[in-house]
């Protein structure tokens, strides 16, 4: 048999070598990620190392093959990361964001400062350092933009040290911010498990925006009126979802109409906040009734609560208001759950697919609530694929849109990963407002990001091993040095500020220095250990700021280098 077709498939170019090259690759790294040192593993960083082992040995793609495979998965991965972070990224700013993006801020200054310093202390060329800088945080729009400012300035002209620099500090810049994210876990003796049952409760602390109690009609004032009335003086959101009148015991659920009378006992949803604004408005003080006991008495007269999600494509994008349930079947509608979080039931809510109402009625009135909003769990299986790849197209089209700030002489562009990110949480966020079905299982977006991160680290590995050797050993070496430093004194510094004075916990500081560092692989180790999404919501709170920051510290330096 004629074996000369393996070895065209392994060194000449082709569509079947590339497909089978990238496979490889991550296969291999995927591998070897299992292996644990201490107790520690690299994960899918070794896809990485293969790479490049690889790109040493010959191996290698054609650049347009390596550039598309790269691009595209950092998309998938970036872009899925938003769908996850979305409907919790606004609220994140209320959390803490803007410390955040300050350490964060903090960080990007830091090494533009060293490699200013150690360009002067080391003696070495300023275009070449600004290079190394970039590679050091692994920010490839901030690379661009050098190049393209020193191009512009130079009518025309390009220098290598840019790519050589980076080049030279990349593959280091990448396992030292993990490093980093290991060292702080020693520093500090950080107990995974324990962060992680920390996070667990505090989630669930926070994620009880809504309080249900009892209350017992005492205020005179309020004797005769009707619901609609009461919520009306008071100018707070309440949804009050059953009434157990004082004389005849009878249990029923409310409506606007419905009036209520001396000693009847009322069950609200309402902010915590809010609980003494009605408990001075109505009345009474907080009765202990529980939802046990309500259920059990609401039970004798068939009325039931339930939880129904929603999986009618067709009401994706409606207002809650609109669909005039309690008004059409006699039920109240306490609470909408949407990513963890609950929503008081009011009609202004827009309702996505996979959110989950909480119903009360009467049997036969909650079974036909549940018909109308489909309450099929199987359908959310299904994943939404046009409005994935839709939300990838705005997002290009939106990262290489040129936007000119004053003073600089390029153009400003958040590029093919900043675009996607911002995208991608804005759609998970309002995308049903343009009737767009935006849910995806967690185990699909969890199969997107990784596909995604294993095709951007198999591309950068096979694109960065190309006479990596030849450079390190003709004076190259400062360069990985003075690289590596760049990287691991701003994250260990901001990493010891976050956890010493902000009292971070130590995956959201782990999000922060990969979102700083605009570096996936760092988020992907970060997710690999935490076992929650804290690290991936703070990596998009701080990202879009510090890769414009990236951006546009790289114009000034070049202009700075130039004059």
């Amino acid at each position: 048999m004629d074996m000369n077709w393996i070895s065209m498939m392994l060194w000449e170019p082709s569509v079947a070598h590339s497909i089978l090259l990238v496979a490889l690759v991550i296969a291999l790294g995927l591998f070897l990620g299992r292996i644990k040192v201490c107790g520690i593993s690299l994960g899918v960083t070794w896809i990485l190392f293969v790479g490049i082992f690889a790109s040493a040995m010959g191996l290698q793609l054609d650049d347009c093959t390596s550039h598309f495979v790269k691009e595209f998965g950092l998309i998938l991965f970036i872009y899925s990361i938003g769908m996850q972070v979305g409907p919790g990224f606004f609220s994140s700013f209320r959390k803490g964001g803007v410390t955040y993006n300050l350490l964060a801020s903090g960080m990007i200054l830091m090494a533009v400062g060293l490699t200013v310093v150690f360009a002067y202390l080391f003696n070495q060329d300023v275009f070449a350092m600004i290079g190394v800088l970039y590679g050091a945080v692994t920010n490839t729009p901030g690379l661009g933009a050098a190049q393209q400012t020193y191009s512009d300035l130079q009518q025309g002209s390009s220098n290598a040290l840019f790519a050589q620099g980076y080049a030279m500090a990349y593959p280091l810049g990448v396992t030292g911010i993990i490093l980093c994210i290991i060292l702080l876990k020693y520093i500090f003796r950080i107990d995974l498990k324990a962060e992680q049952n920390l996070f667990a409760q505090n989630n669930k602390n926070n994620s009880e925006t809504l309080t249900a109690v009892t209350l017992q009609v005492q205020n005179q004032a309020v004797f005769g009126k009707n619901v609609k009335e009461i919520q009306e003086i008071a100018g707070r959101r309440v949804i009050m979802s059953r009434i157990l009148h004082k004389d005849t015991r009878d249990v029923e659920t409310v409506s606007g109409k419905t009036c209520v009378g001396e000693g009847d006992f009322l069950y609200l949803v309402c902010a915590p906040a809010d609980v003494k604004i009605f408990q001075t408005l109505i009345g009474g003080s907080i009765n202990e009734m529980s939802q046990k006991e309500w259920n059990s008495i609401s039970e004798t007269k068939d009325i039931v609560c339930g939880r129904i999600v929603v999986t009618n494509p067709k009401l994706n994008g409606k207002r809650l208001g609109d669909l005039a349930l309690s008004e059409t079947f006699h039920v109240a509608i306490t609470r909408v759950k949407r990513a963890g979080v609950d929503f008081i039931a009011d009609a202004g809510l827009v309702l996505q697919l996979g959110d989950r109402l909480t119903v009360v009625g009467k049997q036969s009135s909650v079974q036909k609530v549940q018909d109308m909003l489909g309450d099929s769990v199987k359908k959310l299986d299904q994943p939404n694929v046009m409005a994935i790849f839709l939300g990838i197209a705005v997002g290009v089209l939106f990262g290489s849109m040129p936007i000119f700030l004053p003073g600089m002489p390029v153009s400003f562009k958040f590029g093919l990963a900043g675009g996607p990110l911002i995208v991608s949480i804005l759609i998970s966020k309002f995308g049903s407002n343009l009737k767009l079905i935006t849910y995806t299982t967690s185990s699909a977006n969890l199969m997107m990001r990784e596909i995604g991160i294993c095709l951007f680290m198999a591309s950068v590995g096979l694109s960065a091993g190309n006479g990596f050797w030849d450079t390190v050993i003709h004076g190259g070496y400062w360069w990985i040095l003075i690289g590596f430093l760049i990287t691991i004194i701003p994250c260990l510094t901001v990493g010891v500020i976050g956890r010493y004075w902000c009292k971070l916990s130590y995956f959201t500081i782990s999000g922060i220095l990969s979102g700083a560092t605009t570096d996936p692989p760092a988020l992907a180790y970060s997710n690999s250990i935490s076992g929650n999404d804290q690290a991936a919501v703070a990596y998009s709170t701080v990202y879009p700021l510090s890769m414009f920051l990236r951006v546009i510290t790289a114009q000034v330096l070049v202009i700075w280098a130039c004059g």
